[in-house]
């Protein structure tokens, strides 16, 4: 905070002061400080210091005083004030010349006048200044505070400090959503809205002040303007952008920090609000799915509570994050650990879940458990292709978030009718665990496709059937296991091309020889036949059975 060399010219001991260069500037320059200082200048003078001189040494060196003059200059000084009538009497026209190009202050003071004087008065309306200022600074931070304490959010901020800079202002989360903005034009708007995609030039807003050092300029098109983080503990919580302000006097730098500080508190109160408003959806979601309410009346009323119209036909989609841990050994840049990562990419999924809801208009009731997806898709009768061009639409989103991404969907069908959430649930899960087992990772299987597996998975809780499975293929799976033929791939390829052995050769890219080999192994482990059709019947039912409802319980 500092004082403004006009104002300090006003002071009584300079009235007889003369300014030789420079008038023009003095209400730019800024006074931090006043010192004493004669040759040599070296690295004595900081900037924004009202130097004082005598000039001694220099009385009959015009190239001297003239060097004097252009070190204090290129010190950063915002004025230099020669006492006149005893080392220096006249100040040469080459050294006012210099001053005058450079917009250099040059002052001219009598003699007589003592510096300890001179410094005592400006130091005094200095401090003077810098109290008022501080005290000024205190009322925007407390007004700024007691804004969001009360109820405000970023939309207040945004209006406040819009009115003080007269400037457009706008405030974005971390995702560069905006959450709050004043003065913005379509234009603004629209130019923030591809600031990610745009070329965007940054540079710190200044090199010496400590706030400055918060800032970046920055160029969004053609708008310029100042960004300045939003952070609290460290961590990023949004951003503030002022459109039009590029070098912010000392005043507005106080009021953009305090404006930042309020718009932290701002976003952690409402990141507390959706942090509670999200752990109690989550509860509610889980318990629809559990069916834990006991009286419809309840769960209608505390849906509604929520936001949720539970009178409305939904289908269950029950999801599982395959590939996570690869992804993130392959792109962990700026995150410590999995699991802040995880947490992160579970945020940005569950954005990504409701949003491809609001692209097809549709209502959406979600929460992730780990690396498990549970939605609601409200959906309505005779719309089958509804749910697959959701999540068609939602596979592109988020593999846009996390490419390479392996997703597993099991669905359960609306048919079941309204309030049916545990059972819908319940089938989406089934669907989800025999699409996994049978079609393996990447699939999408509904539940009224089940019905064979259901069937499979239902037989081989059987302890006889259990029996005849396990002594049927397990010459084949140990046999798999030590050699790594994949006996029991080989004979399934074989059964699904009708036991034609050229066209299974080139299914599996064996040579004819390779796989009539494998295919004599099968007979000699199993002693069954491939030419007796109740032997490949046996053969195939216990590989199917095995792989559904014993492969994982016998691995």
């Amino acid at each position: 905070m500092t004082v403004n060399l006009g104002e300090i010219t006003t002071l009584p001991m300079f009235a007889e002061a003369r300014v030789l260069a420079g008038k023009s500037f003095l209400e730019q320059k800024q006074v931090e400080w006043v010192s004493v200082i004669e040759t040599p200048v070296e690295n004595f003078v900081r900037q924004h210091e009202f130097v004082l001189s005598t000039g001694i040494g220099l009385a009959e060196e015009d190239e001297g005083l003239l060097h004097f003059v252009q070190d204090v200059y290129e010190s950063g000084a915002s004025a230099l004030a020669l006492a006149t009538g005893r080392h220096v009497y006249d100040i040469p026209k080459k050294v006012i010349s210099f001053a005058e190009n450079k917009g250099f202050v040059l002052i001219e003071m009598n003699w007589e006048i003592r510096f300890s004087d001179v410094i005592h008065s400006c130091m005094e309306k200095i401090n003077h200044y810098q109290q008022e200022e501080l005290k000024r600074s205190e009322q925007i931070q407390q007004r700024l505070l007691e804004m969001v304490l009360q109820g405000g959010g970023c939309s207040d901020i945004a209006r406040y400090v819009a009115k003080q800079v007269g400037s457009p202002v706008l405030i974005a989360d971390t995702l560069g959503r905006v959450k709050g903005e004043s003065g913005c034009t379509t234009e603004h708007l629209m130019q923030w809205k591809h600031h990610r995609e745009s070329s965007v030039t940054v540079a710190h807003a200044g090199n010496l002040h400590p706030l400055h050092k918060k800032m970046e300029k920055i160029v969004i098109g053609n708008a310029a303007g100042l960004l300045m983080r939003i952070q609290s503990a460290g961590k990023e919580q949004g951003q503030m952008m002022v459109f039009s302000l590029t070098d912010p006097d000392d005043r507005e730098s106080n009021l953009l920090e305090h404006a930042s500080t309020a718009a932290a508190l701002a976003f952690l109160k409402d990141s507390a609000i959706e942090e509670t408003e999200m752990r109690l959806k989550d509860d509610f979601i889980l318990s629809l799915a559990n069916g834990e309410f006991v009286s419809e009346e309840r769960l209608l009323s505390r849906g509604k509570l929520l936001g949720y119209n539970l009178t409305l036909p939904y289908v269950c989609i029950v999801g599982k994050l395959e590939n996570l841990e690869d992804l993130f050994s392959k792109n962990q840049e700026g995150f410590a650990s999995y699991q802040h990562w995880f947490e992160s990419m579970i945020y940005y999924v569950s954005e990504e879940i409701l949003l491809a809801g609001e692209t097809i208009n549709r209502r959406i009731l979600t929460t992730i458990q780990e690396s498990k997806l549970l939605i609601f898709l409200e959906t309505e009768p005779g719309r089958n292709d509804l749910v697959n061009q959701y999540l068609d639409l939602l596979e592109r989103r988020v593999s846009r978030l996390l490419p390479g991404v392996v997703l597993t969907w099991g669905m359960g069908q609306h048919g079941d009718g309204v309030i049916v959430f545990p059972e819908s649930y319940s089938k989406a899960c089934v669907a989800l665990d025999l699409g996994r087992k049978q079609r393996g990772a990447g699939s999408r299987i509904d539940y009224e496709d089940t019905k064979i597996n259901r069937l499979l998975q239902s037989l081989s809780h059987d302890k006889d059937v259990q029996e005849v499975t396990m002594s049927t293929i397990s010459p084949l799976v140990d046999y798999d296991e030590k050699r790594n033929m994949d006996l029991i791939g080989t004979f399934t390829a074989y059964h699904l091309n009708n036991g034609n052995v050229s066209q299974t050769a080139r299914k599996l890219n064996l040579h004819r020889q390779s796989l009539l080999y494998r295919l004599r192994k099968i007979e000699s482990l199993t002693r069954l036949s491939l030419m007796n059709p109740d032997d490949v019947f046996l053969l195939d039912l216990s590989i199917k059975i095995w792989s559904v409802g014993l492969k994982d319980a016998n691995g």
